[in-house]
Protein backbone atom coordinates (compact mmCIF):
# COMPACT_ATOMS: atom_id res chain seq x y z
CA UNK A 1 0.00 0.00 0.00
CA UNK A 2 1.80 3.54 -0.99
CA UNK A 3 1.69 5.84 2.24
CA UNK A 4 -0.16 9.13 2.04
CA UNK A 5 1.67 12.06 1.48
CA UNK A 6 2.41 13.31 5.22
CA UNK A 7 1.92 10.59 7.37
CA UNK A 8 5.47 9.44 9.08
CA UNK A 9 6.81 5.95 7.53
CA UNK A 10 9.78 4.41 9.10
CA UNK A 11 9.41 0.84 7.19
CA UNK A 12 9.65 1.61 3.40
CA UNK A 13 11.00 -1.01 1.01
CA UNK A 14 12.15 -2.78 4.23
CA UNK A 15 15.24 -5.69 4.20
CA UNK A 16 13.86 -6.31 0.60
CA UNK A 17 14.57 -3.22 -1.79
CA UNK A 18 13.55 -2.92 -5.47
CA UNK A 19 15.98 -3.80 -8.24
CA UNK A 20 15.54 -0.81 -10.07
CA UNK A 21 16.83 -2.63 -12.90
CA UNK A 22 19.22 0.59 -14.14
CA UNK A 23 20.01 1.33 -17.71
CA UNK A 24 22.53 -1.65 -18.58
CA UNK A 25 22.49 -3.61 -15.43
CA UNK A 26 24.21 -0.36 -13.62
CA UNK A 27 25.24 -1.06 -10.11
CA UNK A 28 24.46 2.74 -9.05
CA UNK A 29 22.76 5.53 -10.40
CA UNK A 30 24.51 8.72 -9.23
CA UNK A 31 23.29 11.97 -9.82
CA UNK A 32 24.74 15.23 -9.58
CA UNK A 33 22.90 17.86 -8.37
CA UNK A 34 23.69 22.26 -8.95
CA UNK A 35 22.15 24.29 -6.44
CA UNK A 36 21.44 27.81 -8.42
CA UNK A 37 20.55 30.07 -6.30
CA UNK A 38 22.72 33.60 -6.32
CA UNK A 39 20.40 35.90 -6.75
CA UNK A 40 17.55 34.74 -5.41
CA UNK A 41 18.09 34.76 -1.21
CA UNK A 42 16.70 37.30 0.67
CA UNK A 43 17.87 40.75 0.05
CA UNK A 44 17.89 44.11 1.38
CA UNK A 45 17.82 44.96 -2.24
CA UNK A 46 14.44 42.64 -2.91
CA UNK A 47 13.00 44.37 -0.08
CA UNK A 48 12.82 41.35 2.28
CA UNK A 49 14.47 43.32 5.57
CA UNK A 50 17.45 40.86 6.00
CA UNK A 51 20.53 39.66 3.91
CA UNK A 52 21.36 36.35 3.37
CA UNK A 53 24.27 35.21 4.55
CA UNK A 54 23.35 31.05 4.51
CA UNK A 55 26.38 28.42 3.18
CA UNK A 56 28.54 31.60 2.94
CA UNK A 57 32.17 31.40 4.38
CA UNK A 58 30.43 33.28 7.63
CA UNK A 59 29.62 30.92 10.51
CA UNK A 60 27.05 33.54 11.76
CA UNK A 61 25.20 36.56 10.32
CA UNK A 62 27.75 39.20 11.64
CA UNK A 63 25.99 42.23 10.20
CA UNK A 64 22.78 43.01 12.62
CA UNK A 65 19.72 41.95 10.92
CA UNK A 66 17.77 44.71 9.10
CA UNK A 67 21.37 46.06 7.41
CA UNK A 68 23.08 45.28 4.62
CA UNK A 69 25.63 42.64 4.08
CA UNK A 70 27.79 44.14 1.75
CA UNK A 71 30.40 40.98 2.69
CA UNK A 72 27.78 37.74 2.14
CA UNK A 73 25.92 39.90 -1.02
CA UNK A 74 29.88 39.66 -2.57
CA UNK A 75 29.97 35.66 -2.00
CA UNK A 76 26.65 35.07 -3.66
CA UNK A 77 27.80 36.91 -6.52
CA UNK A 78 31.37 35.01 -6.22
CA UNK A 79 28.83 31.34 -7.09
CA UNK A 80 27.02 33.29 -10.15
CA UNK A 81 30.06 35.01 -11.41
CA UNK A 82 33.07 32.19 -10.81
CA UNK A 83 31.63 29.33 -9.14
CA UNK A 84 29.11 28.23 -12.05
CA UNK A 85 31.19 28.80 -14.98
CA UNK A 86 34.19 26.59 -12.95
CA UNK A 87 31.93 23.78 -12.08
CA UNK A 88 30.00 23.98 -15.34
CA UNK A 89 33.38 23.44 -16.87
CA UNK A 90 34.25 20.29 -15.02
CA UNK A 91 31.30 18.16 -16.23
CA UNK A 92 31.38 19.69 -19.77
CA UNK A 93 35.13 18.50 -19.92
CA UNK A 94 33.44 15.13 -18.73
CA UNK A 95 30.71 15.25 -21.03
CA UNK A 96 29.12 14.37 -17.51
CA UNK A 97 25.24 15.34 -17.18
CA UNK A 98 23.68 16.82 -14.07
CA UNK A 99 20.62 18.44 -12.90
CA UNK A 100 20.13 22.01 -11.88
CA UNK A 101 18.53 22.93 -8.91
CA UNK A 102 17.16 26.19 -10.17
CA UNK A 103 15.91 29.61 -7.98
CA UNK A 104 13.81 30.98 -10.71
CA UNK A 105 14.19 34.74 -9.93
CA UNK A 106 18.23 33.70 -9.76
CA UNK A 107 18.82 32.54 -13.55
CA UNK A 108 16.64 36.15 -14.56
CA UNK A 109 19.82 38.03 -13.21
CA UNK A 110 22.63 35.72 -14.89
CA UNK A 111 20.84 35.12 -18.38
CA UNK A 112 24.38 34.04 -19.85
CA UNK A 113 24.05 30.87 -17.45
CA UNK A 114 20.84 30.07 -17.90
CA UNK A 115 21.84 29.96 -22.22
CA UNK A 116 24.61 27.26 -21.14
CA UNK A 117 22.52 25.16 -18.91
CA UNK A 118 20.25 25.47 -22.06
CA UNK A 119 23.38 24.81 -24.24
CA UNK A 120 24.16 22.12 -22.22
CA UNK A 121 21.14 20.18 -22.02
CA UNK A 122 20.92 19.84 -17.69
CA UNK A 123 17.73 19.58 -16.96
CA UNK A 124 15.45 21.81 -14.40
CA UNK A 125 14.27 20.52 -11.16
CA UNK A 126 12.80 23.99 -9.70
CA UNK A 127 14.35 24.92 -6.54
CA UNK A 128 11.70 27.87 -5.92
CA UNK A 129 10.64 31.24 -7.30
CA UNK A 130 13.20 32.57 -4.62
CA UNK A 131 15.39 30.56 -2.08
CA UNK A 132 13.37 30.75 0.64
CA UNK A 133 11.59 28.68 3.08
CA UNK A 134 8.46 27.85 2.04
CA UNK A 135 7.26 26.79 5.46
CA UNK A 136 6.95 30.99 6.10
CA UNK A 137 4.51 31.28 3.67
CA UNK A 138 0.71 31.48 2.94
CA UNK A 139 -0.74 28.57 1.20
CA UNK A 140 -1.68 31.73 -1.75
CA UNK A 141 1.88 32.89 -1.70
CA UNK A 142 2.89 29.69 -2.11
CA UNK A 143 1.14 28.66 -5.22
CA UNK A 144 1.93 32.24 -7.13
CA UNK A 145 5.90 31.26 -5.92
CA UNK A 146 4.78 28.01 -7.72
CA UNK A 147 3.51 29.56 -10.57
CA UNK A 148 5.98 32.52 -11.27
CA UNK A 149 8.68 30.00 -10.75
CA UNK A 150 7.59 27.73 -13.92
CA UNK A 151 6.47 30.56 -16.36
CA UNK A 152 10.49 32.12 -15.60
CA UNK A 153 12.23 29.16 -16.17
CA UNK A 154 10.57 28.74 -19.47
CA UNK A 155 11.94 32.24 -20.13
CA UNK A 156 15.43 32.13 -19.15
CA UNK A 157 16.08 27.77 -19.75
CA UNK A 158 13.74 27.44 -22.58
CA UNK A 159 12.09 24.34 -20.56
CA UNK A 160 9.50 24.20 -17.86
CA UNK A 161 11.03 22.24 -14.99
CA UNK A 162 10.30 18.21 -14.20
CA UNK A 163 10.86 18.34 -10.55
CA UNK A 164 10.39 20.39 -7.72
CA UNK A 165 12.59 21.01 -4.21
CA UNK A 166 12.14 23.79 -1.58
CA UNK A 167 14.89 25.22 0.18
CA UNK A 168 15.82 22.47 2.96
CA UNK A 169 11.70 21.44 3.48
CA UNK A 170 8.74 22.13 2.13
CA UNK A 171 5.58 23.25 3.92
CA UNK A 172 2.61 21.24 4.55
CA UNK A 173 0.98 22.42 1.45
CA UNK A 174 3.74 22.06 -1.04
CA UNK A 175 3.56 18.96 -2.44
CA UNK A 176 -0.35 19.60 -2.93
CA UNK A 177 0.26 22.48 -4.66
CA UNK A 178 3.01 21.48 -6.71
CA UNK A 179 0.83 18.22 -7.70
CA UNK A 180 -2.31 20.76 -8.75
CA UNK A 181 0.27 22.96 -10.84
CA UNK A 182 -0.07 19.73 -13.09
CA UNK A 183 3.36 19.69 -14.92
CA UNK A 184 5.90 18.12 -12.58
CA UNK A 185 6.65 14.19 -12.69
CA UNK A 186 8.35 14.12 -9.70
CA UNK A 187 9.06 16.37 -6.22
CA UNK A 188 12.39 15.61 -4.09
CA UNK A 189 11.71 17.14 -0.68
CA UNK A 190 12.63 13.93 1.21
CA UNK A 191 15.60 13.15 2.66
CA UNK A 192 14.47 9.43 3.56
CA UNK A 193 16.08 7.31 1.17
CA UNK A 194 18.22 5.37 -1.50
CA UNK A 195 15.55 4.61 -4.34
CA UNK A 196 12.98 6.70 -5.92
CA UNK A 197 9.47 5.81 -3.68
CA UNK A 198 5.49 6.79 -3.93
CA UNK A 199 3.15 8.36 -2.11
CA UNK A 200 -0.69 9.58 -2.20
CA UNK A 201 -1.46 12.74 -2.64
CA UNK A 202 -4.62 14.78 -4.17
CA UNK A 203 -6.13 11.61 -4.39
CA UNK A 204 -3.51 9.82 -7.01
CA UNK A 205 0.41 8.95 -6.56
CA UNK A 206 3.25 11.06 -6.44
CA UNK A 207 6.78 10.43 -7.32
CA UNK A 208 9.55 11.24 -5.09
CA UNK A 209 12.85 11.09 -6.11
CA UNK A 210 14.56 11.63 -2.43
CA UNK A 211 17.60 13.98 -2.09
CA UNK A 212 20.33 14.24 0.62
CA UNK A 213 22.06 16.85 2.28
CA UNK A 214 24.96 14.31 3.45
CA UNK A 215 27.00 13.61 0.38
CA UNK A 216 26.55 18.00 -0.23
CA UNK A 217 29.55 20.63 -0.03
CA UNK A 218 26.99 22.38 2.71
CA UNK A 219 29.37 20.43 4.81
CA UNK A 220 31.82 23.50 4.24
CA UNK A 221 29.21 25.73 6.00
CA UNK A 222 29.03 24.05 8.65
CA UNK A 223 32.55 23.68 9.47
CA UNK A 224 32.59 19.94 8.37
CA UNK A 225 34.88 19.79 5.08
CA UNK A 226 38.07 21.91 5.07
CA UNK A 227 39.62 21.14 1.91
CA UNK A 228 38.90 19.55 -1.93
CA UNK A 229 40.45 16.52 -0.65
CA UNK A 230 37.64 16.15 2.41
CA UNK A 231 35.07 16.39 -0.47
CA UNK A 232 36.66 13.76 -2.98
CA UNK A 233 37.46 11.21 0.51
CA UNK A 234 33.59 11.37 1.68
CA UNK A 235 32.25 11.14 -1.63
CA UNK A 236 34.34 8.38 -2.33
CA UNK A 237 33.55 6.06 0.31
CA UNK A 238 30.08 6.68 0.02
CA UNK A 239 30.47 6.00 -3.47
CA UNK A 240 32.63 2.94 -2.80
CA UNK A 241 29.79 1.27 -0.18
CA UNK A 242 27.24 1.51 -2.76
CA UNK A 243 28.85 0.34 -5.84
CA UNK A 244 29.84 -2.79 -3.56
CA UNK A 245 25.88 -3.29 -2.18
CA UNK A 246 24.88 -2.49 -5.79
CA UNK A 247 26.41 -6.23 -7.03
CA UNK A 248 23.13 -7.09 -5.04
CA UNK A 249 20.87 -4.16 -4.51
CA UNK A 250 21.59 -1.02 -6.44
CA UNK A 251 20.72 2.16 -5.20
CA UNK A 252 21.03 5.78 -5.98
CA UNK A 253 23.11 8.19 -5.00
CA UNK A 254 22.96 12.15 -4.94
CA UNK A 255 25.70 14.81 -4.83
CA UNK A 256 24.62 17.98 -3.88
CA UNK A 257 26.78 21.33 -4.97
CA UNK A 258 26.69 25.05 -4.30
CA UNK A 259 28.67 27.64 -7.01
CA UNK A 260 29.28 29.72 -4.00
CA UNK A 261 31.17 26.88 -2.02
CA UNK A 262 32.19 23.90 -4.34
CA UNK A 263 33.04 26.84 -6.86
CA UNK A 264 36.33 27.69 -5.58
CA UNK A 265 39.61 26.27 -7.12
CA UNK A 266 40.38 24.60 -3.67
CA UNK A 267 37.32 22.74 -3.53
CA UNK A 268 36.27 22.28 -6.86
CA UNK A 269 39.36 20.18 -7.05
CA UNK A 270 37.94 17.45 -5.12
CA UNK A 271 35.01 17.49 -7.34
CA UNK A 272 37.22 16.92 -9.92
CA UNK A 273 39.02 14.30 -8.68
CA UNK A 274 35.69 12.34 -7.49
CA UNK A 275 34.70 12.80 -11.25
CA UNK A 276 37.28 11.66 -12.87
CA UNK A 277 37.42 8.55 -10.29
CA UNK A 278 33.83 7.40 -11.04
CA UNK A 279 34.34 8.06 -14.99
CA UNK A 280 37.14 4.93 -14.22
CA UNK A 281 34.63 2.58 -12.70
CA UNK A 282 32.63 0.42 -15.02
CA UNK A 283 28.62 0.05 -14.73
CA UNK A 284 27.81 3.34 -13.06
CA UNK A 285 25.25 5.51 -14.34
CA UNK A 286 25.73 8.68 -14.18
CA UNK A 287 21.91 10.54 -14.95
CA UNK A 288 20.13 13.59 -14.91
CA UNK A 289 17.45 13.65 -11.99
CA UNK A 290 14.61 13.54 -14.81
CA UNK A 291 16.41 10.29 -16.16
CA UNK A 292 15.68 8.53 -13.22
CA UNK A 293 12.36 9.67 -12.46
CA UNK A 294 11.26 8.60 -15.80
CA UNK A 295 13.33 5.15 -15.40
CA UNK A 296 11.22 4.55 -12.11
CA UNK A 297 7.71 5.31 -13.32
CA UNK A 298 8.25 3.09 -16.24
CA UNK A 299 9.99 0.37 -14.68
CA UNK A 300 8.45 0.65 -11.26
CA UNK A 301 4.87 2.14 -12.45
CA UNK A 302 2.75 2.79 -8.57
CA UNK A 303 0.33 -0.31 -7.22
CA UNK A 304 -2.66 1.26 -6.16
CA UNK A 305 -5.55 -0.96 -4.39
CA UNK A 306 -8.81 -0.72 -5.89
Amino acid sequence: MIPRSLDRDFVGYGPTPPDPRWPSGARLALNFVLNYEEGSEYSMMDKDGVSDAALTEIPAAAVPRGERDLAAESMFEYGSRVGFWRLHRLFQERGLPMTVYACALALERNLPAGAAIKAAGYDICCHGWRWVEHFKLSEDTEREHIRLAVESLQRTVGQRPDGWYCRYGPSVNTRRLVMQEGGFLYDSDSYADELPYYVMAEGRPQLVVPYTLTNNDLKWGTGNLGSGEDFFVILREAFDLLYEEGRTAPKMMNVGMHMRLLGHPGRASGLARFLDYVKSKPDVWVAKRIDIARHWLKEHPPEVSA
